[in-house]
């Protein structure tokens, strides 16, 4: 065995340091998850809880392997976002921005961190009022929640990736809903946030994905979101992209000295994650940005839009392909929601019904299982919580 696989070997969920990684990172990102959720209010500014998210990670993240012999890189592993009623995803507003939440919201909340380059991400939805959630809300809530119950269930070792396409769409049209167009959920690995294995939302000709069997060892990101429009979202403001990551394959010698000078910062501060335009210290960012995104040496992540009055939910979350099963070690319980529409399908009711522990012959034990079965309790399956109790 060569150096690079001994290397890839030690790095996947074989080793229990990496496993220790992964739960350390989602700890602190389920933490972050709570703080963010107990900051919206009406009349908050959306970018002030934002920086509050950003700034509870890297501080927690900062205060672990102090000690170690060589330096280990940690902190966020995508920018926390909170996007609003038909705005689909990435808003993440800069600093001096106005806009604030207002009763009756429905907001989609987007966080990531990372312990040496090992991810934990989450998705939530919430509506930003008492009492049980209803109606339209409620049922593209459920549409999500539901679909990702799905997911978690069929992304297994020896399933495919385009099973679960079908699935979840199974799923969204049982709500009267449609999931999103473009979003994908990606295997993981040490400082990749978006690996070669992916999971379409939408099977379209515009996108494609390599038809991929999932295996034990593998971490995914399950990323599902539904809307009650077309599931056809659009960019209405290039100037509301904050959000880029960038693109280690591309090289370019940039004109402008401002350019020149932020993708420096951007190399020494984020040469792989995702980040935020407003965590840049150089004032000129805008422009010298603008620059890098047109010659591809940053990949932005653009704030899309379903139409004024939609509805769009989002749930997302880490799971990790253990021998003993699923492991989902990001989530937050949902509000009460009270749908309009029940599962009644027996195909679906059949996916929901699987189990994502695997059943050992002889007992086995029970005990290292305990913690990703309370995680998966926190998500509250749809069997109890996505229908209303008559």
């Amino acid at each position: 065995m060569s150096d690079d696989e001994r290397e890839e070997k030690e790095l996947d969920l074989t080793s229990p340091e990496v496993v220790t990684k992964y739960k350390g990172a989602a700890e602190i990102l389920n933490k972050a998850l709570q703080l963010v959720l107990s900051e919206v209010k009406p009349k908050a500014k959306i970018v002030d809880i934002c920086e509050k998210g950003d700034a509870f990670i890297t501080e927690q993240t900062g205060n672990m392997y102090k000690n170690a012999k060589k330096k280990i890189e940690k902190g966020v592993a995508f920018p926390t976002c909170i996007s609003v009623n038909n705005c689909v995803c990435h808003f993440s507003p800069l600093a001096g921005d106005e806009t604030s939440l207002e009763e009756g919201d429905l907001l989609k909340i987007d966080m990531g961190c990372h312990i040496d380059g090992f991810i934990a991400v989450v998705g939530h939805t919430h509506v930003l009022q008492g009492g049980s959630v209803m109606g339209k809300a409620a049922d593209v809530i459920a549409a999500a929640n539901t679909a990702a119950e799905v997911a978690l269930r069929l992304v297994r070792p020896g399933k495919k990736n385009k099973d679960v396409t079908e699935a979840i769409q199974k799923v969204a049209a049982a709500y009267d809903c449609k999931i999103v167009e473009g979003v994908l959920s990606h295997q993981m690995k040490q400082f990749v946030i978006d690996g070669n294995k992916a999971v379409l939302s939408v099977a379209n000709p515009e996108t494609r994905v390599d038809d991929a069997e999932f295996e034990e060892n593998e971490v995914y990101c399950i990323d599902i979101v539904a809307s009650t429009g077309e599931g056809k979202p659009k960019l209405l403001d290039e100037k509301q992209t904050t959000i880029y990551k960038r693109a280690v394959d591309r090289n370019y010698h940039l004109k402008m000295k401002a350019s020149r000078f932020i993708f420096s910062e951007i190399n020494q501060k984020f040469p792989i994650m995702p980040f935020t335009a407003r965590a840049l210290e150089d004032k000129r960012a805008r422009l010298g940005l603008v620059e890098c995104v047109n010659h591809e040496l940053l990949q932005p992540y653009p704030v899309l839009h379903e139409k004024p009055g939609d509805l769009v939910a989002h749930i997302k979350f880490t799971v990790l392909l253990m021998p003993n099963g699923s492991d989902r070690i990001t989530s937050h319980p949902l509000q009460e929601i009270q749908p309009t529409k029940t599962i009644d399908d027996p195909e679906i009711k059949a996916w929901l019904a699987l189990g994502t522990k695997t059943k050992k012959k002889g007992g086995g034990k029970k005990k290292k299982g305990k913690k990703g079965d309370n995680a998966e309790e926190a998500a509250a399956p749809p069997p109890q919580d996505a229908t209303p109790q008559e």
